[in-house]
């Protein structure tokens, strides 16, 4: 094996091998605590370590890298403490994420390294986010993003290298290519020569390289990190190496021809690069022992420290506190009022809240020049620039999480889905990442996402869904659905200013159809709370969006009827205060909404009066909702299905009870 010592002084080699045997000596520790019972679980990279150490050298220590569970070398060559680190293995609460995530799942603003997902495939779309903070900054910085050959087979690699490409990114996507994902081999896994082929159908520059080699993956992350700064474009590298234990220890290696083992065993990093130093005279073997022996004794210390058995404080409270990042406090509406439509008071609040925020970044499809499906973003690209107002590619996934990766980075970020139907293709980044993160190791993900929802505009089943529900099951997530023009913008001016991510929803059918005054200047309003459209004395009707006028025109309709109605706003959090005081002021309570019935958003709240407002009910709880069919095309067949179709008789069911 050649290494390639160009620019590296004595010190930095032996500095290298410290850091190449480290995580080495700690595998054997841990497989041996392992086999004591005294940890759980773990993944094990013996036998290619020198990519994660040699990549995580070659970067600066405050560019983000984008490990998996097989990279020990990444923490600690970023130096995180070991013991801490076993604290964090065995799910202690004082390690690096409460006690809530196992093994590497987890992640450290101090140490730039964001922590994983189970999916793998969503690392690649954070480091497009960061690289285009780094970009949008004009920061000489690149980020790396770790995947295995099997994650190469997710539409999020073909989406996140798609992206970097396009707009030109400064990330580096580090294919591990160890032979297996959990035991399926290469052949069953790709059908090119080599999997940094797939580079040049993007785009950019492709290297494959010797991952057992630490020089090489060092000098060729290195020349990749200048080639991506220089010409801010990114680069795909496939380092070629082989897994030399099991995907996880219980997983064991029968699966795995035994040459194979004696073939990879004569190209361990760790051997090889013993032997380059011996070779040229910078190390003996007398120093190789007493490097060796010092780092054991370092690891023994810090397993006595951080291998305790300190029971875990349950506090509910902390546990739901957690789930979100603290939100600001609103801003109070102010000056003169002006009539506006729907449409327009969402587009005044995006452009107020772009010239509160300068940190913050908008990203859809044809929201450029073009203003977006509904032209709500029209004029904004001659207003702050095409950096800010960002076309995207077709691609729901991973611009989510190139918006995850704004986060972290310290930008805002609001993605507009086309139609809110489309946010399937988004869906694990959002309930897996942006959802959890916070509660997880306590990144904020400040990410909002225009949903346009909604039928009535005959339009069909792949752009007329209400999805609400989807995402309100969904801890971690503020779900936002206004019904007039002033929540509208207030409401949105709010979901950006918060640092969580919020699904924000907007019914299309309402964006012409109806108008209201709106403050002129910028405000907001407060996110959780409900609005009283009107009281009533005989019937209560909670509902949100679309309802919200439904039930006002069939209270104007009906006048001897006096009809409470509680328009909800938010759906995740909700104002339970509000409901349960408009529960009591009649006793008789429908629950409207355009959704289907049988799992939206109405079931929860039926549920919750059922279980704490029981006495206060003269009658069961009514829905009234959509029928349980994909939304139809025809304009005769959209109305039936519509819940307003069957809002008369509801009601009328419920006032003679």
């Amino acid at each position: 094996m050649y290494f390639d010592r160009s620019n590296l002084s004595d010190a930095q080699l032996l500095s290298f091998y410290r850091a190449l045997v480290y995580p080495r000596l700690i595998e054997e520790k841990m497989l041996l605590l392992l086999r004591q019972g005294k940890i759980s679980k773990w993944f094990s990279g013996i036998g290619q370590e020198a990519i994660a150490v040699g990549a995580t050298l070659a970067l600066d220590t405050d560019e983000w890298i984008m490990p998996l569970h097989r990279n020990l070398g990444v923490f600690t060559t970023r130096e995180m403490p070991l013991d801490k680190l076993l604290l964090q293995w065995q799910g202690s609460e004082s390690g690096y994420s409460k006690g809530r995530e196992r093994s590497f799942h987890f992640g450290s603003q101090p140490h730039h390294i964001c922590g994983m997902i189970s999916h793998l495939g969503p690392q690649l779309s954070i480091a497009d986010g960061i690289a285009l903070a780094h970009k949008l900054r004009k920061e000489n910085k690149v980020s790396l993003a770790f995947t295995g050959e099997g994650g190469t087979s997710e539409g999020e690699f073909h989406e996140a290298l798609n992206v970097a490409a396009v707009w030109g990114l400064p990330v580096i996507f580090l294919i591990e290519n160890n032979g297996y994902g959990l035991s399926t081999p290469v052949s069953e896994q790709y059908n090119c020569a080599s999997l940094v082929d797939k580079a040049i159908g993007y785009g950019m520059e492709g290297i494959k390289i010797d991952g057992n080699n630490l020089l090489e993956v060092y000098q060729t992350i290195s020349t990749a990190r200048a080639y991506a700064i220089q010409e801010q474009k990114p680069v795909l590298i496939e380092a070629m190496t082989f897994r030399m234990r099991g995907h996880e220890e219980a997983s064991g290696v029968k699966y795995v021809p035994p040459a194979l083992f004696e073939e990879w065993g004569k190209k361990d990093p760790v051997i090889q690069f013993e032997t380059f130093l011996l070779e040229n005279n910078l190390l003996t073997a007398n120093d190789i022992k007493t490097i060796r022996e010092e780092l054991k004794h370092s690891i023994e210390a810090d397993v006595a420290k951080g291998l305790v058995d300190t029971p875990i404080t349950v506090d509910t409270h902390i546990e739901i506190n957690d789930l979100y990042a603290p939100a600001p406090a609103t801003v109070a509406a102010s000056g003169p009022k002006t009539e506006k439509r729907f449409i327009n008071a969402l587009s005044e609040g995006l452009k107020q809240a772009m010239e509160q925020h300068p940190e913050l970044i908008l990203m859809g499809q044809d929201i450029a020049e073009y203003g977006g499906a509904f032209k709500i973003t029209e004029g904004f690209v001659e207003l702050f620039g095409r950096e800010r107002v960002r076309n995207t590619p077709l691609c729901e996934s991973a611009i989510v999480g190139a918006a995850l990766g704004l986060s972290i980075a310290g930008f805002k970020s609001m993605v507009e889905m086309q139609f809110a139907d489309f946010v399937t293709c988004g869906f694990n980044q959002i309930v897996n990442n942006l959802a959890k993160i916070h509660y997880r190791w306590g990144q904020p993900a400040d990410v909002v996402i225009r949903m346009p929802a909604g039928g009535g505009v005959g339009a069909g089943p792949f752009h007329s869904q209400s999805n609400e529900a989807w995402f309100t099951h969904i801890p971690g997530l503020k779900v936002v659905y206004p019904a007039t023009p002033e929540d509208a913008k207030g409401l949105l001016t709010a979901a950006i200013a918060d640092p969580n991510p919020v699904m924000y929803f907007e019914h299309k059918a309402l964006y012409r159809s109806i108008s209201g005054p709106v403050p002129e200047e910028y405000y907001t309003i407060e996110i959780g709370k409900a609005r009283l459209v009107q009281p009533g004395d005989d019937v209560s009707i909670i509902t949100y969006g679309s309802g919200v006028h439904w039930a006002l025109e069939y209270a104007t309709q009906h006048p001897a009827l006096s009809i409470g109605i509680l328009d909800l706003r938010t759906l995740l959090p909700l104002d339970y205060t509000a409901i349960r005081d408009i529960v009591a002021a009649t006793g008789k309570v429908l629950v409207l909404h355009e959704d289907t019935l049988t799992g939206g958003f109405g079931a929860e709240i039926s549920a919750w009066i059922a279980e704490h407002c029981f006495h206060l009910l003269d009658a069961p709880v009514t829905r009234c909702a959509s029928l349980d069919t994909p939304v139809p095309f025809a304009g005769a067949l959209e109305k039936n299905f519509l819940a307003k179709s069957r809002l008369d008789k509801c009601i009328q069911q419920l006032i003679a009870w």
